[in-house]
């Protein structure tokens, strides 16, 4: 995570994580029930991860075709 905000900034650093790090909150309060805080800990940090990854996907794909476009 500093890494993170070291590399992109505050600003950029959240308008990257914000969408994926709320979507996996509301994932893993409403589906996750292990009754172990190191399980669900563990099950929001990957789900955090696929989540970051297909937002990244969509972002890119969605800049490259507005680069298209103009």
């Amino acid at each position: 995570m500093h890494t993170l905000l070291r590399e992109l900034g505050v600003r950029q650093g959240l308008l990257r994580e914000a969408p994926p790090l709320v979507s996996s909150l509301l994932l893993a309060e409403a589906f996750f029930k292990f009754h172990s805080f190191t399980l669900e800990c563990l099950a929001f940090l990957a789900t955090w991860y696929v989540t970051s990854y297909l937002w990244s996907v969509a972002r890119q794909a969605w800049l490259a075709r507005r680069d298209v476009q103009t």
